[in-house]
């Protein structure tokens, strides 16, 4: 996934579906200078992690 992709996702109102190595996750945040993003899986906010932008997938 790319780095616009991921804004539009977080500024989107609806319910997009984003995987992380086959787990489904939420963004959280995104840090535009890393390309980083932290999602958590969904259902267990508790635990964070930094990943890849482009290691992120949707659908």
């Amino acid at each position: 996934m790319n780095l616009n992709r991921v804004k539009e996702i977080l500024n989107s109102e609806d319910e997009i579906n984003v995987h992380y190595h086959g787990v489904p996750v939420w963004i959280e945040s995104i840090d535009a200078t890393s390309s980083m993003a932290k999602v958590s899986a969904r259902g267990n906010h508790d635990h964070s992690r930094l990943v890849a932008i482009d290691v992120l997938d949707e659908g």
